[in-house]
């Protein structure tokens, strides 16, 4: 990947519009969890709810809207759905200033829920226009760099709301907030694009049950296209337990301070990035799709020897960084699946369809990191053997079932 290319006038506005937002949404939610916290709160509610309320906040909407959010993208132009909500965020963070100032909880709860379900709806809209502007020669490499941004700005929004939560100083929050809602809109205003035309007579339910229903045989038309937004959703269930786990497994086996833990969990962020970054280098022109079970079976060796034996606390963290980069090695070439050029308009349905299977499959990982800490006894050593599980069962998938993976792998192998 020619990093230069990020300063071509035709990528870097969807790229940094697209940075900016995750930023945002992550610093607004590290914000409310690192202060709102500290707030009188209801007798009703405690600070653990809270936390697990902000979640499913950012998690919900997807699977409520994502029909809605895949219509959008079909009969309307995406550009102007993307900047259309991009604008009306302003007002939102307005609020969102409003309720820290006054500590009204109920309000902030609400705003990162609207921010939530608008992050929901544009989001086949934005992820769609990657095909539009770089054609079937760039999807990798759009795709790669779309989502090395989006954990580079999960990465440093978490870090941000934490750093500026210590200062005590509410005018650099609200100055952020604005800012950013500001700085979003107006680079998202900058996108210019030939899309294909609208459809507006591809009218589908908005029945979340229908819609999975639909669009599950829909993407079994394709040759790929199923299996892409399968390994995309999976990267996130695998990712969730990891990140869940981390909390506990480095408190257990380490005795780790918040601060060396939060540096654990970064160094899988990184690691995802780098991972995402290698893939559109080496991608080129085509997609990769070799590259996925290369992925998943490194992350399951790795997983593996994470659950079988102990490590000092800088080879762990080499370990973890070692499974995300992989996991990004795997991720990639599933998302670029997703582009595929036969599916036309009707790309928005499949990207809200994988958002809707991928929010799914991170409720999925809260549910099995609940019930297996649980029968375990706190056991992190337990979920690193369920992540491994996962991750064979998964190889299988690909190995096994789709063969046109294995002739990608060894063709790979060959050059």
């Amino acid at each position: 990947m020619n990093i230069g290319k990020l300063n071509n006038s035709k990528w870097s506005a969807l790229f940094l519009s697209n940075f900016l937002g995750v930023f945002n949404d992550n610093f607004l939610k590290n914000c409310l969890i690192f202060i709102a916290v500290t707030w009188a709160l209801p007798s009703w509610l405690t600070q653990s709810q809270l936390i697990s309320i902000f979640s499913a906040c950012l998690v919900l909407p997807y699977l409520l809207f994502s029909p809605l959010s895949g219509r959008l993208a079909i009969i309307y132009s995406k550009q102007k759905v993307y900047q259309t909500f991009k604008l009306v965020e302003i007002p939102v963070m307005a609020v969102a200033c409003i309720a820290f100032y006054f500590q009204w909880i109920v309000l902030a709860i609400i705003v990162i829920l609207i921010m939530g379900v608008f992050a929901c709806l544009y989001s086949p809209s934005k992820y769609g226009l990657i095909r539009d502007i770089g054609g079937n020669e760039e999807i990798s490499y759009g795709s790669s760099v779309f989502e090395l941004l989006v954990f580079l700005g999960i990465l440093l929004g978490t870090v941000a709301g934490s750093v500026v939560s210590d200062l005590k100083m509410d005018w650099i929050i609200y100055s952020m907030f604005i800012g950013l809602a500001i700085w979003g809109f107006y680079v998202s205003s900058k996108i210019s694009v030939n899309e294909i035309p609208e459809d507006k007579t591809n009218i589908g339910s908005l029945n979340p049950i229908h819609f999975f229903i639909k669009s599950f045989k829909e993407a079994g038309k394709y040759d790929l296209v199923g299996s892409g937004i399968f390994g995309a959703s999976v990267f996130w269930l695998i990712g969730g337990l990891i990140q869940m786990n981390l909390l506990i497994h480095c408190k257990q086996m380490y005795h780790t301070t918040n601060s060396i833990t939060g540096l654990v969990m970064a160094s899988a962020a990184v690691g995802i990035a780098a991972g995402c970054w290698t893939v559109g280098k080496i991608s080129g022109k085509t997609i990769k799709i070799g590259l996925i079970l290369i992925g998943i079976v490194g992350m399951s060796v790795l997983s593996l020897v994470v659950t079988l034996f102990y490590f000092p606390l800088p080879i762990f963290v080499g370990l973890i960084f070692a499974i995300a980069f992989l996991g990004g090695v795997f991720q990639i070439p599933c998302l670029a699946l997703v582009q595929d050029e036969r599916l036309g308009r009707r790309i928005g349905d499949m990207i809200a369809f994988m958002n809707f299977n991928t929010f799914g499959f991170v409720l999925v990982a809260a549910i099995l990191f609940g019930v297996t800490t649980a029968i375990s006894d706190e056991n992190s050593t337990a979920v690193f053997g369920l992540i491994t599980a996962i991750c064979i069962i998964v190889s299988i998938v690909f190995l096994v079932v789709s063969p046109q993976y294995r002739k990608a792998t060894a063709k790979l192998f060959k050059k």
